[in-house]
């Protein structure tokens, strides 16, 4: 059974969070479900490294809000991890197990039911900030982009909804790639997402790639064991891309330039 998780003092995630309650029982602090159980906490959530310390689940479903200096509005979700310094929660150089399936099944869910997201740009994001060290999938469920739609109730329960009804159903499976390149919103490995046959474990932007040595390297190709395939946006790889190709030539990764 998977956790979902929200920080009480992001207002995204807990109305996504309140609204999922409503229908589940509590005992002590967790919201007990069918498909999947649900715990409110007190710390943000990109620090909860400890999460597995007090909980023992499958797999961890964290619901927060998004920021962005842009102000674009978007509907995101990613994978955790760091690349360099943990500024943002997590460790060092150290990325988090994804969890590619229902990532796929979650950003397919949105798309499909766009009208009523009509100002909202559905994408996922690279992979970023913490937590890193859970031996669990995990993944971040986002609203974006400002404190209206943190605080628009009506909207957080509506992406709650499709979280519910995605949690609901057994994720199909689908082969796994890891991605390397293009930009924080990355739009081919969204597209992929969509439309493709893969889903994604950790998403390495191009900006990242300078810190791409063997051991972060390996580091990644162990985090994702279910891979099968290496994604790269052969455009967007930057001035790695030579590096990028000496490390997957060392693995049976398939490689895929897109």
């Amino acid at each position: 059974m998977e956790l979902l998780v929200s920080y009480q003092d992001d207002p995204a995630g807990h109305n996504m969070a309140k609204f999922l309650s409503k229908e589940m029982t509590q005992e002590n602090n967790i919201f007990r479900g069918k498909y999947y159980d649900l715990l409110i906490i007190s710390t943000p959530a990109i620090s909860a490294d400890w999460l597995e310390e007090k909980y023992d689940y499958d797999g961890f479903v964290f619901l927060s809000k998004h920021a962005a200096e842009s102000g674009v509005l978007a509907l995101t979700c990613h994978s955790t991890g760091n690349f360099s310094e943990a500024k943002f929660g997590g460790n060092d150089r150290q990325v988090a197990i994804p969890h590619p399936h229902l990532q796929k099944a979650y950003l397919q869910s949105l798309k499909k039911n766009q009208s009523k997201f009509s100002e909202f740009q559905i994408t996922i994001e690279t992979t970023h900030h913490g937590p890193t060290a859970l031996t669990k999938p995990s993944i971040f469920i986002e609203i974006g982009t400002t404190e209206k739609q943190w605080n628009d109730v009506s909207l957080c329960n509506s992406v709650a909804t499709l979280v519910d009804q995605v949690m609901r159903e057994p994720a199909k499976e689908n082969p796994v790639a890891i991605c390397f390149g293009g930009t924080h919103y990355p739009a081919k490995f969204t597209d992929e997402l969509l439309d493709g046959k893969h889903a994604l474990g950790t998403v390495i932007p191009k900006h990242a790639l300078d810190n791409l040595d063997g051991e972060l390297f390996s580091h990644i190709i162990a985090q994702n064991s279910m891979a099968k395939t290496a994604l790269l946006d052969w455009a967007g790889l930057g001035p790695n891309k030579q590096k990028v190709l000496d490390l997957l030539n060392s693995t049976e990764l398939e490689v895929i330039k897109l």
